[in-house]
């Protein structure tokens, strides 16, 4: 098969790979789209804990193709998502509840095989029938996934106002869910206006355009000159982390949730934070956030149309990844193998 091979960060070729052959307890599946996102450039770059060599891609959807032994539920011809992460079950954080902040965590598409390639292998306890679903709404199911887990680290009151920076595909996500969730408002901020648009269509109460250089911050003032009691921080961008924490209000809480450098740091006031009982949290990928994922999008209740983009064949890997990083029209990109 076709596959996308890394050998060390930033050395990949599209080549040919033996076809995988699933073991017991897994599922082998045709992988009909695979998204690409900021974590995958993060990947590309030898960061995000990736092990090499590697074939990265944690965002499949595909086809059944092949049922190893033991494995009940499943059929072959039926469409699946795989979530991909897992933890040991044996460290302390996994003992003590915490399996996402496992200390040897395994993340398909990071640490091991994942979908840019014709054929993918998982765990079937990590798939999740999709078969209602078409590949463009199913492919956005772990990016959903994560977005949940977002807001369940947030539990927002009823009745609050959030800001939502940041109009990627999950920060659109993350704005869907709030506004159907507890949040009174929901307003969205990001430097394009198509995203802006998608963002107004999807449900946002306010949409305002900010530049990277600071500008239309004020905007957001006017809107709530007391600041808002979420502001969710979706660029991965450590200046506008820095800049959000202004907008969050007393008692409020700011979310880290894009992926920022490791090196990257952001500079606050212990003494703000104290005296105006700021919380400032993170949210990291998700664990096990896939059936709620899935019946948001059965219901509706998360919108995809619109939020894909570019598709790319396997061959034109490269590509994808340069208009992800570089094309201000970019916004949802997805592998077609």
């Amino acid at each position: 098969m076709k596959a996308v091979v890394y050998s060390a960060p930033t050395e990949f070729e599209v080549t040919d790979i033996p076809d995988p052959v699933p073991g017991p307890g897994e599922i082998r599946f045709r992988v009909e789209l695979a998204g690409v996102c900021g974590t995958d450039l993060h990947v590309h770059d030898g960061t995000f804990f990736a092990e090499f060599p590697l074939t990265p891609g944690h965002e499949p959807v595909g086809i059944v193709d092949a049922i190893g032994e033991g494995v009940e539920g499943f059929e072959i011809g039926r469409r699946i998502v795989a979530t991909g992460v897992g933890g040991c079950g044996e460290c302390e954080n996994c003992r003590r509840g915490k399996r996402l902040l496992c200390t040897s965590l395994t993340a398909l598409g990071v640490t091991g095989p994942g979908g840019f390639a014709e054929y993918m292998i998982a765990p079937a306890r990590w798939c999740f029938d999709a078969s209602d679903l078409g590949p463009e709404q199913a492919v956005l199911a772990e990016p959903t996934a994560c977005a949940i887990h977002g807001v369940e680290r947030l539990a927002p009151q009823p009745g609050s106002s959030a800001l939502v920076i940041g109009a990627g595909p999950t920060g659109l996500i993350l704005a869907q869910l709030l506004a159907h969730g507890n949040a009174a408002t929901v307003t969205v901020a990001a430097p394009s206006a198509h995203k802006l648009e998608l963002a107004a269509r999807f449900g946002a109460d306010e949409v305002v355009r900010i530049g990277r250089d600071g500008s239309g911050y004020d905007e957001l003032r006017r809107i709530a000159p007391n600041g808002f009691d979420i502001v969710v921080d979706a660029t991965g961008a450590a200046s506008v982390t820095q800049r959000a924490l202004g907008h969050v209000r007393d008692g409020g809480t700011l979310l880290v949730y894009g992926v920022t450098d490791p090196s990257d740091t952001v500079e606050f006031s212990p003494f703000d934070v104290y005296r105006r009982e700021i919380t400032i949290t993170g949210s990291f990928a998700q664990i096990d956030s896939f059936p709620a994922a899935l019946a948001a999008l059965r219901s509706g209740r998360v919108a995809t149309e619109g939020l894909i983009s570019h598709v790319f064949a396997i061959e034109d890997f490269e590509q994808a990844l340069s208009t992800l990083r570089s094309d201000p029209t970019a916004h949802k990109v997805v592998i077609r193998p």
